[in-house]
């Protein structure tokens, strides 16, 4: 979405250029925005933010309806450290594609994230609440339910986040970070 900023004569010759160029290569312009959404995510998982960006924005420009165009927007501004604005790019994601269980998940982190920020208690109980949600659409996912361990830690009460910690370690023992585990093991 190019930072919603107002485009030079250049950055439109640019888009011009790039869509006569995509309309060559691909015969349908949503195909090859979910190419370049993965070729996006390719250069997010290599750490190289600017070119997934990039191509994000590019997949946005072919298909502005494109679900994971948003989820990516709002993980790079994640990332960023602009955790108040990604929640309007997950926020679009899932009203396109409520299904999407890492959505769910990447909306959860950035509530947590305002709630280690502020400490308003509202921002965790939703974060909370988002991972539940993502564990209904994927309840194998082992990563999804160590957050909700952490999450629950930070409650005077501990008995949810070792109900958590408990099914967590049945998918995967190594999920957990060792300093969760070992807050609620007491020592």
């Amino acid at each position: 979405m190019y930072g919603k900023a107002k485009k030079c004569p250049e950055q439109i010759q640019y888009d011009s250029e790039f869509l006569k160029s995509i309309d060559k290569d691909y015969t349908d312009r949503k195909k090859a925005a979910r190419d370049l959404v993965s070729r996006a995510w390719d250069y997010f998982n290599k750490g190289d933010q600017e070119t997934a960006m990039k191509r994000f924005n590019q997949a946005w420009l072919l298909d502005s309806l494109n679900a994971d165009v948003y989820w990516g927007f709002g993980n790079l501004l994640g990332m960023q450290g602009k955790f108040k604005e990604s929640l309007t790019f997950f926020d679009r994601s899932l009203k396109l594609n409520p299904s999407n269980a890492r959505v769910w998940e990447g909306l959860s982190t950035s509530y947590a994230q305002l709630f280690f920020e502020t400490k308003n208690i509202d921002f965790l109980n939703t974060s909370i609440k988002q991972l539940k949600t993502a564990i209904k659409l994927e309840p194998g996912n082992a990563r999804t339910y160590a957050q909700l361990t952490a999450a629950y830690t930070y409650f005077y009460q501990k008995d949810s986040a070792r109900k958590y910690l408990n099914i967590t370690d049945k998918l995967d023992k190594n999920a957990v970070n060792p300093e969760v585990r070992k807050l609620l093991s007491g020592q």
